[in-house]
């Protein structure tokens, strides 16, 4: 089944001048870019975004992190969109992930780990529309 999905190339990757490399492991994985923004998150964009974890305590640390820098979001699209790219992204924890996917290659720790993906059918609908409007989608 063809699926939409939001990634997030993280300041870390942003900074560390890894967008290159993150966008040409996605179209090797044959996912299509559908919309595209380079943005720097404001807090109350970065806590309207991460609202669902909000009551962790890592909460103050991920939003401070996210507006650090400028981001790239992107909508992507393919058969079995979500499962491939939370493959490709690897293990929350670049530690923990295999070789080979973009956190273990790219990632610094479970916070600075290069790239954000939408974990389910919900949340790339949910996140898809924080950042983009149905015109911007091509």
């Amino acid at each position: 089944m063809r699926e939409r999905t939001l990634t997030i190339i993280k300041p870390d990757a942003v900074s560390s001048k890894n967008i290159g490399k993150t966008l040409s492991r996605l179209e090797k994985e044959n996912f299509n870019i559908l919309g595209i923004k380079w943005i720097h998150l404001t807090t109350a964009q970065a806590q309207g975004f991460y609202h669902v974890h909000r009551e962790r305590p890592f909460f103050p640390s991920l939003v401070r992190f996210m507006t650090e820098g400028p981001v790239v979001v992107m909508v992507l699209e393919k058969e079995n969109a979500i499962a491939d790219l939370r493959r490709v992204m690897g293990a929350t924890d670049p530690a923990q992930a295999d070789p080979g996917t973009i956190r273990k290659d790219l990632g610094t720790n479970i916070e600075r780990n290069a790239i954000h993906g939408s974990d389910s059918s919900q949340s790339a609908e949910d996140e898809i529309g924080y950042f983009f409007s149905k015109m911007e989608l091509v």
